[in-house]
């Protein structure tokens, strides 16, 4: 299959359209990462997502739609407090766990009796969403457990002859997947942060939760509720470590693993921030460590810049796991295994 790789005008938005129509898949940029699109309604074109990423069929897909008013034949109601959170974050990178009508093939909910909806904040989803008059289901648009794409160009290293088209809406602003919220309970839990944080869903409704699974594996048998639970996700080849503690000792730990690597014929490299000196040590750009939300943007081309690179050891600073920084660190996280040291 040859794929095509077009800017964002409306000739390739009604084109991407038609192919969802068509029941084919296609690359569609969103705000937060991009995703691989099909006709959620259509099963045999959800299974082509599969096929395509090699993900688990266990693993449900978000549903993205245009308008609140596409939602309703999708679900069986809508809980007052997903009700406020719609108010108050969409359009954005927020997806809301809902109790799923029988419209929506079990393929897309794992067999679940919910399913994840999303309002993208992204003008070019919406407009592909709106023209091919369809909901479109999307997981990120990568081969299954390697990093997110936030480009186009990382799209097409993936999905290269797996997909007809991938619209190029340029880089993903917010750079990690929507936070995923479970709306169904008396208190709405977070399954996996992102843009949304738990602080800003607090301010709305007063009481939230963070499941448990957010920085853990998820055991054995475990049901998977939400994308990103269960699997080791966004990994890239290189063996990953991530060091959280007071700024100095992580530093002084990383220099002294990264030597150690060296000496012992690896090739590291560090995943840092611009204001810590690394002596002369390879280093990857997380941003500022002031700006928490730069790391979401950078982390996953920094994770694809290291097997591009041909790295062996990935040693990564810490984020502060608050706001934003709770998202960067369940990326990291399950990037590493959960292989943390604290020094």
């Amino acid at each position: 299959m040859l794929t095509q790789v077009k800017p964002v005008f409306p000739e390739s938005i009604e084109e991407a359209a038609q192919l969802i129509r068509d029941g084919e898949l296609v690359g569609m940029p969103t705000e937060t990462v991009y995703g691989l699109g099909a006709n959620a309604l259509d099963e045999t074109a959800v299974r082509k997502i599969f096929a395509a990423k090699g993900r688990p069929a266990d693993n449900p897909l978000i549903v993205h739609v245009s308008c609140l008013d596409e939602i309703v034949p999708l679900v069986k109601y809508i809980p007052e407090s997903a009700k406020r959170l719609m108010e108050a974050f969409w359009p954005g990178p927020m997806t809301l766990i809902l109790p799923k009508s029988d419209a929506i093939p079990s393929v897309v909910s794992a067999g679940l009796d919910t399913v994840g909806i999303r309002l993208p904040q992204s003008e070019a989803a919406r407009a592909l969403i709106r023209a091919a008059g369809r909901p479109i289901a999307a997981p990120s648009a990568n081969r299954s457990g390697r990093p997110s794409p936030t480009t186009a160009q990382h799209v097409f290293e993936d999905m290269d002859g797996r997909i007809p088209l991938i619209l190029d809406g340029g880089a993903s602003e917010v750079g990690v997947e929507s936070s995923v919220i479970d709306a169904t309970g008396e208190v709405p839990v977070i399954l996996r942060p992102g843009g949304i944080t738990p602080e800003m869903v607090e301010r709305v409704l007063g009481d939230v939760r963070v499941d448990e699974h957010v920085m853990s594996p998820l055991a054995e048998g475990d049901v998977v509720r939400s994308p990103g639970m269960k699997y080791k996700h966004y990994a890239p080849k290189a063996k990953t470590v991530i060091f959280d503690g007071a700024a100095e000792r992580v530093i002084a730990a990383i220099c002294t693993r990264y030597d150690e690597a060296e000496a012992a014929g690896e090739r590291p490299a560090i995943l840092g921030f611009d204001e810590h000196d690394f002596g002369g040590r390879t280093r990857i750009s997380l941003g500022s460590v002031k700006r928490p939300q730069d790391a979401a943007a950078r982390l996953f081309g920094a994770l694809r810049e290291l097997d591009e690179r041909g790295e062996t050891v990935a040693l990564c600073e810490a984020v502060e796991a608050t706001g934003i920084g709770l998202a960067v660190m369940n990326r990291m996280g399950r990037a590493a295994g959960f292989d943390i040291e604290r020094v």
